[in-house]
Parts: C-alpha cells; sequence; structure tokens
C-alpha cells in the first residue's frame, strides 16, 4: 500500500498514510477478522466522514476479505455509505405514520434552517440531512435521528432547538 502512496501528491499521500494509520488501529482495537468489519467501518465513518475507496481496500487488505466485500457492506448499510457526511446526521423518518403527522412540514424546516436540501450537508460540513425508511418510532410520529437520539412527536417548531443542541453539543465536547 505505501508503493501506491509514493506516486501521489504530498498532500494526498499524507492524509492516505493518516488513514492507513487509523484502520490499523481500529483493526489491532477490534481485530483482523472479518466479524470485525462493522465495527471497523463505523468507527472509521465516526473519524474521517466517509469511508473512501483507499479504506475499503485497506481494510479488505488487513482482513483477508475482497475489497467487493468490503463495498457491499459500506454500500448496503445506509449508516455508512460511500458519501462523506456532515459531523452530525438529521435522519427524518418518512413512513407512512410519519408521512401522515407532517413529515414534509418538518422537512421544510430543517432545510430552511440549514439552507440545504435533504442528501446534501452543510458548506462547513456541519450538518447532512437523510430520509430514513424506519427508525422504529411509528407510536410518536413524525420521528427523526439527531445523531443517535431518536426525537418523536417532532414539528417544525422544535427544528431550530434540535440544531441548537447538536451545535452546543459541539461547544461542550
Amino acid at each position: 500500500m505505501t508503493a501506491m502512496l509514493q506516486n501521489l501528491p504530498a498532500t494526498v499521500a499524507e492524509e492516505g498514510a493518516a488513514l492507513i494509520t487509523a484502520i490499523d488501529a481500529l483493526v489491532a482495537r477490534h481485530g483482523a477478522k472479518r466479524g470485525a468489519l462493522l465495527p471497523i467501518l463505523q468507527d472509521l465513518r465516526a473519524e474521517f466522514g466517509e469511508v473512501s475507496d483507499l479504506a475499503m481496500q485497506v481494510i479488505a487488505d488487513r482482513l483477508g476479505a475482497a475489497p467487493s466485500e468490503v463495498q457491499g457492506v459500506v454500500t448496503f448499510y445506509s449508516f455508512l455509505g460511500v458519501d462523506k457526511r456532515g459531523r452530525h446526521v438529521i435522519r427524518l423518518c418518512r413512513t407512512l405514520s410519519c408521512m401522515m403527522a407532517g413529515t414534509r412540514d418538518v422537512a421544510a424546516a430543517l432545510e430552511a434552517e440549514l439552507g440545504i436540501p435533504f442528501g446534501g450537508t452543510t458548506p462547513d460540513g456541519v450538518f447532512t440531512l437523510e430520509y430514513a425508511n424506519c427508525i422504529g418510532m411509528c407510536s410518536t410520529p413524525p420521528a427523526l435521528l439527531a445523531d443517535a437520539e431518536a426525537l418523536g412527536c417532532v414539528s417544525p417548531a422544535h427544528v431550530r432547538e434540535v440544531i441548537g443542541a447538536l451545535r452546543a453539543s459541539d461547544v461542550q465536547g
């Protein structure tokens, strides 16, 4: 892998070397077995905000898996994915019960508050808006996940509070 990095511009090579070092630390923590694939990918996503092609190749290498197997896992699970996401991801449920209870209004409030459409990330890389097919809160629609926190009975009036709490967690944290 280091031979691949030698022919790249210095900044790209440095980023690649940092990525490989991080992956090696994750493999040391979780183990070099295929059962460690999901925890490694989750931690990598949390640290870097994305799972790049280089990362998938290095992980496959370290776990003795085919790169296509790693890519298959990354693209199958929506919480992983290959797109770069913001530090905070807000996932709004779009099941029938949530849609009937006002998901569209909450979505419009989120887009207006953050100035981005769903599927987008703020220019500062702090927030990403995504839809979720179900977050298991059909008894309290509309529901959303603010990072890992599930919130039910969300209204457009709650949007500013949710965004504020996520911003405050950055300051505290």
